[in-house]
């Protein structure tokens, strides 16, 4: 193991090949093992999860049990505690996640809202923003699903794409702007710029 910063590490009991740099990083940590925490207070509350990266102040702070999470920048998957297996990439990317796992995101504020959906990916600027319980949906581009809370198996790609979406599913989006204003239709195929865009 390896420690440097205030109570980095002062929790260690028999956790093995840990790193903790910076103040508080890795603070409660008793048994998890092969985690590195680079930043203030980063998976600070980590007791005996494994596998963990987290880089940035204060990201992975309030994880306990969650494993194999990636996260880079501040406050990224702040809040979680037993989701795992999750990448969160950006300033508050995945913030609010708590239990859910298999999630990608990428980009600021990306899936921000998320607390337990499952197998969501969102790259870009708030994708997927708005997401709590919503699984299975894909959404690459800046505001992609930005609207989105609980509707699952939906794939948007390109900046705005079903952007309003809330609860509907099954919808594919492809392109700038598809789909834009939907709010609840589901089943939707829209490929091409700005298609279906006042559905």
């Amino acid at each position: 193991d390896a420690a440097v910063g205030h109570s980095a590490l002062t929790a260690n009991t028999t956790g093995a090949s840990n790193t903790a740099v910076g103040s508080n990083s890795l603070a409660d940590n008793t048994t998890g093992a092969s985690n590195t925490a680079v930043g203030r207070e980063a998976l600070h509350a980590n007791t005996t999860a494994d596998n963990n990266v987290a880089v940035g102040k204060h990201v992975l702070r309030a994880n306990t049990t969650g494993t194999a999470n990636t996260a880079v920048g501040k406050d990224a998957l702040l809040v979680n505690s037993t989701g795992s297996e999750n990448v969160a990439i950006g300033s508050s990317a995945l913030d609010a996640n708590t239990t859910g796992s298999d999630n990608t995101a990428v980009g600021g504020a990306a899936l921000g809202a998320n607390t337990t959906g499952i197998d969501n990916t969102a790259v870009g600027r708030v994708a997927l923003l708005l997401n709590t319980t919503g699984s299975y949906n894909v959404a690459i581009g800046r505001e992609a699903m930005e609207a989105n809370t609980t509707g699952a198996t939906n794939v948007a790609v390109g900046t705005e794409a079903l952007t309003a979406n809330t609860t509907a599913a099954d919808n594919t989006a492809v392109g700038y702007g598809d789909l834009k204003t939907n709010t609840t239709g589901a089943s939707n195929v829209a490929v091409g710029r700005s298609a279906l865009d006042a559905n």
